[in-house]
């Protein structure tokens, strides 16, 4: 049987953001293929850590794929400048969505991947009819932009949510992944891949935790991932 691949996605706000140049190669250089960047309006959530433009600069030093999570409430123009920078996945955010199909209509016919992404108290019955669209679901696990509150822990609901929906995405025989961001921990990590996550948007609980090196918060995380795949085959 093909052992589950799971992606870990940097998160680049928990980067060195006077250096990110150098930050990304440091990904690089571990192997890490995917990049998570927030793209906030300081409307839709209370935080504006990367411009449109230094994403363009970002853009021309590597070419890592970008997992690209709009936190916003005009979708549309940020979806449009995400698209003409050229990433690799869009993820969106139901709560500030109209025109949902279009977005990811616009989104597919570009060729970048689709995401849905929905904060903590969202029911998952949202996802009713557009589930089958999407490549991705981006599950918020604290509320969007509020990683700065180190007090702010992960919804005691987390690892339920993930296990629901991919009960939800295995139902409807779909393929889709399934993204975790939010306080994705080393403790939390096990727990979260077990209940189905696919995607771990890695900060500064996991991958940039300090006074240890990536590579060897690199190597933990892998272990508490092997954890976590190991205790949900056996639940098989």
């Amino acid at each position: 049987m093909q052992k589950r691949k799971i992606t870990i996605a940097p998160s680049i706000m928990s980067s060195d953001l006077c250096n990110l140049e150098k930050s990304v190669k440091e990904i690089e250089k571990e192997g890490i293929d995917t990049l998570h960047i927030d793209i906030i309006d300081g409307a839709f959530s209370p935080s504006m850590p990367l411009g449109i433009d230094t994403v363009k600069q970002l853009r021309k030093i590597t070419d890592i794929d970008f997992d690209v999570h709009i936190m916003a409430n005009d979708n549309e123009f940020f979806i449009q400048e995400m698209i003409n920078i050229g990433v690799e996945q869009i993820s969106f955010h139901l709560e500030s969505s109209v025109h949902i199909d279009r977005y990811v209509n616009l989104i597919r016919k570009s060729g970048t991947k689709v995401g849905v992404a929905l904060t903590p108290s969202t029911p998952l019955s949202d996802l009713e009819y557009i589930l089958p669209q999407c490549d991705t679901v981006l599950l918020m696990l604290i509320n969007p932009g509020f990683a700065t509150d180190k007090n702010e822990k992960q919804v005691s609901y987390a690892a339920q949510k993930v296990k629901d929906l991919k009960q939800l995405i295995e139902e409807k025989g779909l393929n889709t992944r399934i993204e975790v961001d939010g306080r994705v921990s080393l403790e939390t990590i096990p727990g979260l891949v077990e209940a189905g996550a696919d995607i771990l948007v890695a900060g500064s609980t996991s991958l940039f935790i300090k006074n240890r090196s990536l590579a060897e918060n690199k190597q933990i995380m892998e272990e508490r991932i092997s954890e976590g795949i190991s205790k949900g085959e056996a639940v098989k």
